[in-house]
């Protein structure tokens, strides 16, 4: 830091013409975001040559090596968070299942299950497996195992099966196994599992490390990770986001955020992006979504996010690169075990990632420490809340003066 200051203090005018530079590049991407045809395509043109003129000034002026040591930079905070470690799952060490039952969804993770060879691998371990086929109900499935005597609920798939087959076996008094083969497998993070060891998640129908966890809910839904609604949750109703992510949201965008759009009619805040999670999230960047430290703390976590103007977004980049984005005007984020959100008509959510239109009002609640759930003993465990780029630095100097424990 030190050098990039000394080396912008040598050339007054670079800090400004940056300043400027990156300001006139953020705001010219939002454009683009949020018009359509012609304003579009104009926007976007002037995003890219702003950048580029950055670049060619930063050459110009001798200024490359601050632009390395920017990216060392990022690159530090990144292995700094990874030093930090994990927090290791806790919990009573329990005996294998008597009769364990693993549901799959063959096509959940694009195939996940058939590439680390789920259902041959579950049968080494004596686990009975279960596949879903198009046009079977999976609640029904899961209450059959139930009934069939199973002890050990298991669910391979994304966070939204987890979810329905979690609630199965809190309404059964079952344990639940989570296995990560699903495309983001939140739950599966915040359980402290490691998402690349997918087969490895089996072990949990062996001796393995049995803990209580909260589950959240929205009208009669059980979710495990979060339910959002506003933008996003406008996005993810259309029936082509599924296959073309980043084009439909461009399609949708101009009219979620556009010039006269209408806020999302939610009696609740006046937010372009709502998030009610299963648990707080540890947030100190938008980056920072993913991870729960805990899932035990009967809470749920609100984030509520606005942003009312293009010239918004170079404040919103920085303080998001410094991992101060809870200092944002349009950033609110609290908690509560229960919480009410009105419209005067269905509301479009997503719910662990599956689009749902819900009647108002919506009823969210946290259920403490409703479901057993089973991680192997070499679960890696939860990743420690990682700071922001700035925050790296506080981190490590408290790190460097800990004193060992007597």
């Amino acid at each position: 830091m030190a050098v990039v200051l000394a080396r912008l203090a040598d050339r007054p005018v670079a800090l400004p013409v940056s300043i400027v530079a990156v300001s006139v590049t953020a705001m010219a991407g939002w454009t683009a975001l949020v018009q359509r045809g012609s304003r579009r395509v104009m926007a976007a043109l002037v995003a890219a040559l702003a950048f580029a003129g950055l670049l060619a000034f930063a050459e110009a002026a001798g200024l490359v090596s601050v632009l390395v040591l920017v990216g060392l930079l990022f690159a530090s905070g990144g292995t700094a968070r990874a030093a930090f470690g994990r927090h290791r799952p806790k919990g009573a060490v329990v005996g294998p299942a008597r009769r364990g039952v693993l549901l799959v969804n063959p096509r959940s993770g694009g195939g996940a299950a058939e590439r680390h060879r789920l259902v041959e691998r579950a049968a080494q371990r004596g686990v009975e497996v279960v596949i879903l086929t198009p046009g079977s109900d999976l609640r029904t499935l899961a209450e059959r195992a139930a009934d069939a005597g199973a002890d050990v609920l298991g669910m391979a798939g994304g966070d939204g099966s987890q979810g329905l087959v979690a609630d199965v076996a809190r309404r059964r008094g079952m344990a639940f196994v989570c296995v990560p083969a699903g495309t983001r497998n939140h739950f599966a993070l915040d359980l402290g599992l490691d998402r690349s060891d997918v087969a490895g998640a089996l072990d949990a129908f062996g001796t393995a490390i049995e803990q209580r966890v909260d589950l959240g809910q929205v009208g009669d839904r059980v979710f495990v990770n979060n339910v959002s609604l506003g933008v996003y949750a406008e996005i993810v109703q259309s029936d082509s986001y599924r296959d073309a992510k980043v084009s439909t949201a461009a399609a949708l965008l101009p009219d979620l955020l556009g010039p006269g759009r209408t806020p999302p009619d939610l009696r609740f805040t006046a937010a372009d992006v709502l998030l009610v999670s299963n648990n707080p999230y540890h947030l100190h960047s938008l980056g920072g979504l993913g991870t729960r430290p805990r899932l035990d703390s009967g809470q749920l976590g609100l984030v509520a996010l606005r942003v009312d103007r293009a010239r918004d977004l170079p404040t919103l980049v920085a303080l998001e690169s410094m991992g101060a984005i809870n200092t944002f005007h349009g950033f609110h984020q609290w908690n509560s075990p229960t919480v009410r959100v009105d419209a005067a008509r269905p509301v479009s959510v997503g719910v662990d990632g599956e689009a749902l239109r819900l009647a108002p009002p919506l009823q969210l609640r946290c259920l403490p420490g409703a479901v057993r759930v089973r991680v192997p003993r070499h679960a890696p465990g939860v990743p420690a809340p990682r700071p922001g780029i700035w925050g790296t630095v506080p981190a490590l100097i408290r790190i460097a003066a800990a004193r060992p424990a007597a």
